[in-house]
């Protein structure tokens, strides 16, 4: 019996593959704007890319939008949809541009467990475009939410 023991606990250790490890999504939308992978890789920069089409984060602290303060609308870099308004932008500390809200009806939200529980992924709407994450660790005194976003898929649009 102990000689069968030691290879059933191995083959049920090593046949364990939780659903936690794998990168489930439950966003399967048809987009408005839809291009080809090399269409994407042409318009985009490397990192835009990874971030955008591969669900990739930036290194914290890396974006210029970071602490931008400036009036204006931050739009989507893959295709230009409004998704947040320079009111709605507070500094979270953690090192990517963050809002309280997102322009209704731009963004959408699935869920991954890229780290081993459930989050809500963020995606432009128009494009399908990562984004970045939403988490309820924002002001209280407005929506309690922090929508924590790669700077990289986002471009500033001044206020006129």
């Amino acid at each position: 019996m102990k000689k069968l023991f030691i290879p059933l606990l191995f083959l049920t250790l090593m046949s364990c593959n939780g659903v936690a490890q794998k990168d489930i999504k439950t966003n399967s939308k048809a987009y408005k704007v839809s291009k080809t992978e090399s269409e994407w890789k042409s318009q985009l920069t490397e990192e835009e890319y990874y971030v955008l089409r591969q669900a990739g984060t930036e290194r914290p602290f890396s974006s210029p939008l970071n602490k931008n303060y400036d009036n204006g609308v931050y739009v989507c870099k893959g295709c230009n949809t409004p998704l947040f308004k320079s009111e709605h932008k507070f500094d979270s500390g953690t090192g990517w541009p963050s809002f309280d809200r997102e322009i209704k009806g731009n963004v959408d939200f699935s869920t991954d467990y890229n780290l081993g529980y459930s989050r809500s992924e963020e995606h432009c709407a128009t494009c399908g475009g990562h984004l970045g994450h939403v988490f309820n660790d924002g002001p209280r005194k407005t929506t309690g939410k922090r929508h924590c976003i790669n700077g990289v898929s986002l471009k500033f649009i001044p206020a006129e």
